[in-house]
């Protein structure tokens, strides 16, 4: 991996991991296009991923700070487990587990066969009409105080969907949020955290990972798409967390389909190829 395409792939990734436009659709998309490769491959996805998730961390500190105190003191009975905060703690826990499940047991696919990019623009244009849908029926009336263990087990199925490229993590979430009656805003904010720890366990394993398979992985790259990915990604989320207080999502769902249109061309006259270039 060049200086390059590390900074390139970190930008790309910092602008729409937090949107919900898929990221890993535009590291497919762009690596395909401009450097010959797959966008870094899944592995180099998930660990720039940290990049971007630190930004969530930071950006929302005080609140997981909040969360974690209250949710270790209701394990030990010195706060009642009926606390918010307490609660948000184990709703975060309960939602993670559908995609750490169908992470581990479609891995092999994760890494091959979902990174077709016929798959990547089907899921851009099919997902994009799913949110446009969502977005027009929503009745917004729920905050987070109304989330409960079904409803927060129902947003872990909706986050799941992003194992594909091509749905976006934020944008399943999201979009779950709004059929279930969510805000715009509440959705968003528990899509955030709700994808801290299977992020940061995803993206550590991957760092494992990749120094098995590979004695001499380009880190220095690796570390400058990472960080890029934090700064451009907390600049993201603020600017996003503003905009939905007052906005809709249709220029999101305006601009997937138009990518969706634009990547079955490149397909259909053989500008890109669909599958992985040979490592």
């Amino acid at each position: 991996m060049s200086w390059i395409e590390a900074v390139v792939l970190g930008i790309v990734q910092g602008l729409t991991e937090f949107l919900p436009i898929s990221s890993s659709a535009h590291q497919l998309l762009v690596g395909r296009l401009f450097f010959d490769n797959d966008g870094g491959g899944s592995a180099f996805t998930a660990i720039n991923q940290l990049g971007t998730e630190a930004a969530v961390i930071v950006y929302f500190r005080r609140d997981i700070a909040r969360i974690i105190k209250q949710w270790a003191l209701s394990l030990v009975g010195r706060v009642e487990r009926g606390d918010p905060d307490a609660r948000m703690g184990w709703l975060v826990i309960i939602g993670t587990l559908p995609i750490a499940i169908l992470g581990l047991l479609l891995q092999n696919w994760i890494d091959s066969t979902l990174r077709n990019l016929w798959i990547t623009a089907s899921m851009l244009l099919g997902f994009g009409l799913v949110i446009a849908v969502a977005d027009a029926q929503a009745r917004q009336r729920k905050t987070l105080t109304d989330l409960d263990a079904r409803t927060g087990t129902a947003f872990g199925f909706w986050q799941a969907l992003a194992l594909v490229p091509g749905v976006s993590r934020s944008g399943g979430t999201i979009a779950g949020g709004l059929f279930m009656g969510f805000t715009r805003e509440a959705a968003a904010r528990y899509s955030f955290l709700l994808a801290i720890p299977a992020v940061l366990s995803s993206g550590l394993f991957k760092v494992v990972k990749i120094g098995e398979d590979d004695p001499n992985p380009p880190w220095g790259p690796i570390a400058i798409a990472t960080v890029l990915a934090f700064v451009v990604g907390y600049v993201v989320i603020a600017w996003l967390m503003r905009y939905i207080t007052t906005h809709d999502f249709k220029p999101f769902v305006i601009y997937r389909v138009i990518l969706a249109i634009v990547v079955f061309g490149l397909l259909i006259f053989g500008v890109v190829d669909a599958a992985a270039p040979p490592a």
